[in-house]
C-alpha cells in the first residue's frame, strides 16, 4: 500500500490540499464572507438548505485524488487536512454528488472508527456538510448507529460530540432515520442535563426533530430528565428556552395516543411525569412565560397550553 511518509509525497499532498482549499476561498470571497448553506435545524426538509453552484468548484479528478489520498494515507495530519477540504468542497452542490460518485461517502465514514478525535471530527464535520444532500443522506444513514455511539462515549461538550450532534441534527430533519436514534434518547436526555449551553441548544435540536414523530413519542416520555422543568424559565438562555418548548408541545400534541397508558409504565423524573400526570410545577413556569419579552417564548407556551 502506497504510503505518504516522505518529504516528497507529503509535499505534494500540500499542493493538492492547497489548491482545493484556493478554490474555497474564492467562494468565500465571492459570497461575501457567508456560509455556502446552513444547518438544517428542527423541521425542514434539507432541499431548502442546498449550497449554491458555483464555478469556483474542485473538478473529479481533484476530488477523486483527495478521497485516494485520505483512503491511502496514515498519517493523522494529511487525514485530518483532506477532511477538511473535502468537507470545504460540499459547500457546492455539484461536489456533494461527485463525492457520493466517487464513492467518497464510505471513505470518510470508515475515519469514524479512527481514534485519533481531531480525525474523528472532520469526518464528522465533512459527514455533516454532505448530508444537506437527500441521496447522500441514504448512504450517510449507515454510519447512525457508529455516530450515536461516538456521541455517547466522546467526552462531554466535546468538539467531537458536538460534531457528532449536529450530524444526528441534519439525519434527523425526516422521519425516516429516526428508529435509528431511538436507543440513544437517553444519552441525548443525559446531555441536556449536563452539558453547556452550546451542547444543549444542539441536543434540543436532535430532540425537537424526534419529538414531531409520533412513532417516537413513547420512547421520549418514558426517558428520564430530572432537571427539565428547569429549562422552563425567564432565566433560561432564549436558543434552549424556544427548543425546549417546542419539543414539549410537540410531545403534547402527540400525547393523545398516551392517555390509555398506566402511570405505572412510567418512572419518577420521566417526561411523561413532569409534562403530564404530575405538571403544577411545570403549569406555573408555563405561567409565569406568558409574559417573557420574546415573542417566539410567547408563541410556544400558547401552543402547548392550547394542545
Amino acid at each position: 500500500m502506497w504510503e505518504p511518509r516522505g518529504a516528497a509525497v507529503r509535499a505534494a499532498a500540500a499542493a493538492l490540499l492547497l489548491g482545493a482549499g484556493v478554490c474555497y476561498c474564492l467562494w468565500r470571497l465571492a459570497a461575501g464572507g457567508r456560509r455556502g448553506r446552513r444547518a438544517a435545524a428542527e423541521r425542514g426538509p434539507p432541499a431548502d438548505s442546498s449550497p449554491p453552484v458555483s464555478t469556483h468548484t474542485m473538478d473529479v479528478d481533484a476530488l477523486q485524488k483527495l478521497i485516494h489520498l485520505l483512503q491511502d494515507t496514515d498519517d493523522p495530519l494529511i487525514q485530518e487536512q483532506a477532511l477538511i477540504t473535502l468537507s470545504n468542497s460540499a459547500a457546492f452542490s455539484v461536489n456533494q454528488d461527485i463525492i457520493r460518485n466517487l464513492d467518497g461517502l464510505s471513505v470518510i465514514g470508515g475515519m469514524l472508527s479512527k481514534c485519533i478525535p481531531k480525525v474523528k471530527e472532520k469526518a464528522l464535520n465533512a459527514l455533516n456538510n454532505l448530508s444537506m444532500n437527500i441521496k447522500n443522506q441514504e448512504e450517510i444513514q449507515v454510519f447512525i448507529t457508529q455516530v450515536c455511539g461516538t456521541v455517547e462515549s466522546a467526552p462531554l461538550n466535546s468538539d467531537v460530540q458536538l460534531a457528532g450532534l449536529r450530524l444526528l441534527t441534519n439525519m434527523s430533519v425526516t422521519n425516516d432515520y429516526h428508529q435509528k436514534m431511538k436507543n440513544s434518547i437517553p444519552c441525548f436526555l443525559h446531555l441536556l442535563s449536563e452539558g453547556t449551553e452550546r451542547t444543549q441548544i444542539q441536543v434540543l435540536k436532535v430532540l425537537v426533530n424526534l419529538s414531531a414523530n409520533p412513532a417516537m413519542t413513547r420512547h421520549l416520555l418514558r426517558a428520564q430528565v430530572p432537571s427539565l422543568v428547569s429549562l422552563f424559565d425567564n432565566c433560561v438562555n432564549r436558543d434552549i428556552l424556544v427548543r425546549a418548548l417546542a419539543l414539549a408541545a410537540n410531545l403534547k400534541k402527540n400525547m393523545k395516543d398516551e392517555e390509555g397508558t398506566k402511570i405505572e409504565e412510567y418512572s419518577e423524573d420521566s417526561i411523561f411525569l413532569t409534562l403530564c400526570r404530575d405538571s403544577a410545577p411545570f403549569a406555573q413556569r408555563l405561567a409565569s412565560l406568558l409574559h417573557h419579552p420574546d415573542t417566539e417564548v410567547k408563541e410556544q407556551v400558547v401552543r402547548i397550553l392550547t394542545q
